[in-house]
Formats: structure tokens, C-alpha cells, sequence
């Protein structure tokens, strides 16, 4: 391992740190980061890079800061996910191997962490879910849940974040005997399954909404997005994402999060397979569709809602897309347009923060719904591999990881 520190710096803990859970694309898995107080606009030769780790393994999940520690996923070795903790001086506190990789296809690990009250929950790339102490890295409980539960893992591995939602943690296993678990934050013992609706998982994590006072999970496998009861998992209704799906690449490769608001959630996976909207009943027991969107068909960089307008990138084939925003009560294209490649979107204090995922271009970008207006730009030239671990964003740094290299950017006005 090699560390670089490139400035002395403090971080001082943000509003985010006063949320009980911090996980996978900021509050909620919305891709919003709860920041202020941000640069809106970099220098020249990009923000000040302030920390360089390297060794931190092969991955392409994304690193969680709470209370001065880094928490970072990946694979030190050829078969094992390993889970590490950094301090700001990027010095190793401690690491643990966590389970085994997938080693079939793209042998680089894809969990990144969920963190609530000193654990973290993470899982491997086979599919075992583990409940970590923070501050020793010790294996509190560990449950290979595709193989008790019989689960089916789909073409390029598990690439599931963990959902902690109360007393439960939350994962998704499909399969031909269950479609999700939910296992105990105290020991990883079963809480309920619920009925398999066919299909493996897909690569995208579940996350909770609020519909009516009323909570429900979102889950996709490789066929249905599927609304579930936390208490009890019963599952409310499914809808069939594959229906439209008519390109011959990429069937059931379902990648992001959906996007909730207002009782209408949006789901979107590439692979030409549009956009769509769907719109709650009252009690949230069904859905029906509003719209669909042929142009933004994000393939797993994720999208975010920001004052009525989707942004994300869309999928012209695996190695090439472009930029775009969509009207969320319209489902009409505001804009569509070329800005290297395809890539990760996620947003903090007024602005876009897209990296692109073959030459590493960052961006910063003013939100509109005229035309994608880069304020300011800066290349990440080190690290390995594809360029798909969505950024993040802690206490005014700006976090990119790419391969077995993380670096952190100061981007505090």
C-alpha cells in the first residue's frame, strides 16, 4: 500500500453525520449528498487534491467517511472482498476479509458499505452478508445468504449495498425460492422471506420510500420491480421491467437505484430500454404507468431529481453514451448532448458532480433544463480499469475512487 498526503487538513464532520445511516449514494440512495457551502467553480487544474490512497484493492464501489474514517471495499487478493478503515492521514486502521468474490467476469468488488449506530453492513461479490464492528473491523455475524436462502445472482456478480431499515437488514437474493430477506441487525438470523416472483437479483440495491405515511421497499430483480411490506415482506405489487426491453444486449441487467417523489418512482437500466415512470395508488398497494422516455436509459452511473429535471447519462452501447436531462412531469427531453463518455451523476449543495467512465473526466455543472453547462472540468489520471465507482461527497471533499486508487479533492468554497 501506498499513501500519498498531499496537505495537512481537518475535516470537520458534516450535517450528513447527524443521520443514522450513511450508505451508497448519500441520503436515502438519492444521489444527494447533504452538503454546503461547495465551490462553485474549480480552479483551472481542477480542485486541490489533498489525499492519495493506493492499495486500497480492485472495486468499483464507492467510500463512506463517518466520524474521520474511511470505509472502503475491495479485493486485495485474487478470491476475497476485503473491507478496509482509513484515517485522514491515510493511514490503515484496520481490514478484514469479509467473503468471497465474484471471480467469474469484472473481478473487482461492488458493495459499498451501509453504516448505522458503530456497524457496518456490507456484502460480497457471491453474496454473503456480513455485519462488521467499525472501530475493530471484527465480524460481528456473517450469512451466506445466496446459498441458504437459494438465491440466483445474475451474470456479473452481486453487486448489492446492504438496506438497513430498523431492526432488520434488507437484501435482495431472487432466485426460484425467494425474491428478498430480511435478517436481523443483532445476528443475522431470518426476520421473513417473501415469495420468488422467477428471475435472479439484479445489480441495483433496494432502498425504502415514505408513500402516505407509509414505508415500502423498492426491489428489482433481472425481470420485476417489486414493492415490499418491511414488516412482514409481503409483496404489495411487481412490475414487469423486462416488457419493454427489446434490444438483444444487456435483457435483466438492472443497475440503479429508482428515483421516488411524491408518490411516482422512476426506473431506468440502458441497453436502449427507456426510461419509465410510474405513479402510486393512495394506499400503495399498485402502480400504473405515466410515461416513457426512449432517451435517458442510464446504464449504472445512476440518476438524480433535481428542481423538477432527471439528469443522468443514457447507453448507446457498453462503451459509449451520452448526457441528457428529462422533464420529470413531462417525460419530454429538455436536452441531449456529447460530453466525452457515459458515466456516474450525483449531486450536493446546487450542483452536478458527473465522472465519466473511460478517461476519467470530472464535472462540475450547473443544473438546467436548457443544456448541460459544465462550469468546470479536471481529469483523474491515476488508478486502473473502467472508471465506474460513483463519487462521493463528505465534509467539502470530493471522493473519487478508480480501481485500487482513492483520491480526495477539496471542493469547500
Amino acid at each position: 500500500m501506498k499513501i500519498i498526503l498531499c496537505l495537512l487538513f481537518i475535516f470537520v464532520s458534516p450535517a450528513l453525520f447527524s443521520q443514522e445511516i450513511i450508505e451508497f449514494r448519500g441520503i436515502e440512495r438519492t444521489g444527494h449528498f447533504n452538503e454546503s457551502g461547495l465551490m462553485k467553480q474549480w480552479p483551472v487544474s481542477g480542485p486541490e487534491l489533498v489525499l492519495k490512497i493506493e492499495g486500497i484493492g480492485k472495486g468499483y464501489s464507492h467510500p463512506i467517511l463517518v466520524e474521520d474514517i474511511i470505509f472502503v471495499t475491495g479485493i486485495k487478493k485474487d478470491t476475497t472482498d476485503v473491507l478496509s478503515a482509513y484515517n485522514l492521514r491515510g493511514e490503515l486502521l484496520w481490514e478484514t476479509v469479509y467473503g468471497r468474490s465474484w471471480t467469474k467476469s469484472y473481478i473487482d468488488s461492488r458493495s459499498t458499505p451501509t453504516w448505522e449506530n458503530g456497524k457496518l453492513y456490507v456484502s460480497s461479490g457471491t453474496g454473503q452478508v456480513s455485519c462488521v464492528d467499525a472501530k475493530t473491523g471484527k465480524i460481528i455475524w456473517q450469512v451466506d445468504a445466496i446459498e441458504k436462502y437459494k438465491g440466483e445472482i445474475f451474470d456479473h456478480g452481486d453487486a448489492e449495498n446492504p438496506l438497513v431499515l430498523e431492526d432488520v437488514v434488507i437484501f435482495t437474493t431472487g432466485g426460484e425460492e425467494n425474491t428478498m430477506v430480511a435478517l436481523s441487525k443483532k445476528d443475522g438470523t431470518l426476520v421473513w422471506k417473501n415469495k420468488s416472483l422467477g428471475g435472479a437479483k439484479s445489480y441495483a440495491s433496494p432502498s425504502v420510500i415514505q408513500h402516505n405515511g407509509i414505508k415500502i421497499i423498492l426491489a428489482q430483480t433481472s425481470e420485476n420491480l417489486i414493492a415490499v411490506n418491511p414488516l412482514n415482506g409481503e409483496i404489495l405489487w411487481h412490475y414487469n421491467l423486462v416488457r419493454y426491453h427489446l434490444h438483444e444486449q444487456g435483457v435483466g441487467a438492472i443497475t440503479n437505484p429508482p428515483v421516488y417523489l411524491n408518490g411516482e418512482i422512476f426506473v431506468t437500466s440502458g441497453y436502449n430500454h427507456p426510461g419509465t415512470k410510474l405513479a402510486l395508488s393512495a394506499d400503495g398497494k399498485s402502480v400504473q404507468e405515466t410515461w416513457k422516455n426512449d432517451t435517458i436509459d442510464t446504464h449504472h452511473g445512476g440518476v438524480v431529481l433535481v428542481d423538477g429535471n432527471l439528469y443522468g447519462s443514457n447507453w448507446q452501447n457498453n462503451s459509449k453514451g451520452r448526457w441528457a436531462s428529462v422533464n420529470w412531469e413531462t417525460g419530454r427531453t429538455n436536452w441531449e448532448t456529447e460530453w466525452y463518455n457515459k458515466g456516474s451523476t450525483v449531486y450536493a449543495d446546487g450542483m452536478l458532480y458527473i465522472y465519466e467512465e473511460k478517461s476519467g473526466n470530472v464535472a462540475l455543472v450547473k443544473p438546467s433544463s436548457e443544456n448541460m453547462k459544465i462550469i468546470s472540468t479536471f481529469k483523474v489520471t491515476e488508478g486502473e480499469g473502467p472508471h465506474w465507482a460513483h463519487p462521493a461527497i463528505y465534509s467539502g471533499k470530493l471522493f473519487i475512487r478508480h480501481g485500487n486508487m482513492l483520491m480526495i479533492f477539496n471542493i469547500k468554497s
